[in-house]
């Protein structure tokens, strides 16, 4: 038998008759008109049952009295007994009572093909498959890094929260919304971090909170709103943080980290106005002293001023610029950086707001912010207005954080 393994050459024929014939009268053909004709050892019945040669394929079609199309013939002979079976074929004249012609197209070498197509596989195989195999030493380190950065998590309470390996001996905390986030501050040398866990705050939090400085960084979606919300009603929260709006702490910068860290603001200037419907709920009792105490540590000693003003790099925090205008009846528009884009008297404010570009990142402004003004303010985009006290306020827009001066 015929094996499509050990085959080396396809003959392709065309075929071309003067009638109407199907594939039967065509093979009836080839086996009749060949036999006897290149002797025994050629014999094209013998040739196939002895499996040199393979089936007999006929794909032909009938248009207008005429039948046209080609024949495949598989061998596995050498080349000139291929080539002398083939021309023999070219002796055919009659296809049932039809005159007919047959011609060899060619002769395909079938190894040749393969050997084609196994390099054509072969190049594709070494530009795509093959493992890199330059060594970067750096990505060698950072996953070494990784590695020692997890195994320093520790699990903390009943509950087994994530937290950093300094989160009990330190005085201070941070809190973030899970293991990912505690991780990322690793990378960055930031070992007092521990993992909420989501909305349901665990004992060992709440404890914490109470024994600790604690500052929340959680993520800038709704989520992060809702855990803030949660915290202010059960535990005491020093200080606030902001992740930049849609994005999560795990994803953030070295740079992105520690300015939302120098920019965190204490509790009660934001506990009134955390996004959501009514109020988020009242932190545990603190003086207004305390908030004052804390902005007036924060606001830039005559040293940091006079270093700004000779060309010195002590950047600004929010707190220095709420210390600022507190009580001088003026606005400062600021960027991303907190660098004072734009400074004006706050009852101006309205028209300060019509010549605003698309680089401030929010207004500090010592007077209260009613609806309609909060309204022109979101036209802007701002990601945050501290202001003096915020009255009649229904609808905020929800891009917007207020913070209260105090």
């Amino acid at each position: 038998m015929y094996s499509p393994e050990t085959t080396k050459y396809l003959i392709h024929l065309t075929l071309q008759t003067e009638g109407v014939v199907d594939k039967p009268d065509v093979v009836g053909a080839i086996f009749g008109q060949t036999e006897g004709l290149l002797g025994e050892d050629l014999d094209l019945r013998d040739l196939q049952r002895t499996g040199r040669v393979g089936r007999i394929d006929v794909q032909i079609t009938t248009r207008r009295g005429e039948t046209k199309g080609e024949i495949l013939i598989s061998s596995s002979l050498d080349r000139a007994e291929t080539a002398l079976l083939a021309s023999s074929l070219e002796t055919i004249d009659r296809v049932g009572p039809c005159t007919a012609r047959m011609k060899v197209d060619r002769i395909e070498d079938i190894r040749v093909t393969k050997r084609r197509r196994i390099v054509e596989r072969a190049k594709e195989l070494l530009l795509e498959d093959f493992d890199e195999g330059t060594i970067n030493s750096d990505d060698l380190l950072d996953e070494v890094r990784e590695v020692i950065r997890i195994e320093k998590l520790e699990l903390l309470g009943e509950e087994k929260v994530h937290a950093g390996p300094n989160v009990m001996a330190s005085d201070a905390i941070i809190l973030v919304e899970g293991r990912a986030d505690v991780i990322n501050l690793l990378r960055y040398g930031i070992k007092n971090a521990v993992a909420v866990e989501g909305t349901n705050v665990p004992q060992i939090i709440i404890d914490l909170c109470s024994q600790k400085t604690a500052t929340t960084l959680l993520d800038g979606d709704r989520g992060g709103e809702l855990i803030l919300r949660e915290l202010l009603q059960i535990a005491e929260i020093d200080f606030v943080a902001y992740c930049p709006r849609g994005k999560s702490v795990e994803e953030m910068s070295r740079k992105e980290i520690v300015k939302a860290l120098r920019n965190k603001v204490p509790v009660e200037v934001v506990a009134d106005h955390i996004p959501g419907e009514g109020t988020a709920g009242q932190p545990p009792a603190r003086t207004t002293a305390g908030t004052r105490e804390v902005l007036e540590d924060e606001r830039p000693s005559q040293q940091q001023k006079t270093g700004r003003e000779g060309g010195q790099k002590t950047p600004p925090t929010l707190g220095e610029h709420m210390a600022d205008v507190r009580d001088r009846r003026i606005a400062r528009f600021l960027s991303s950086d907190y660098a004072v884009l734009l400074e004006s008297n706050a009852t101006d404010l309205e028209g300060a707001l019509q010549t605003l570009g698309g680089d401030v990142e929010g207004v500090v402004v010592d007077r209260v912010v009613d609806q309609k003004l909060l309204d022109q303010i979101g036209g802007k985009n701002l990601e945050f207005v501290a202001a003096r006290d915020f009255k009649g306020i229904i609808k905020r827009p929800l891009s917007i954080r207020l913070i209260k001066i105090g």
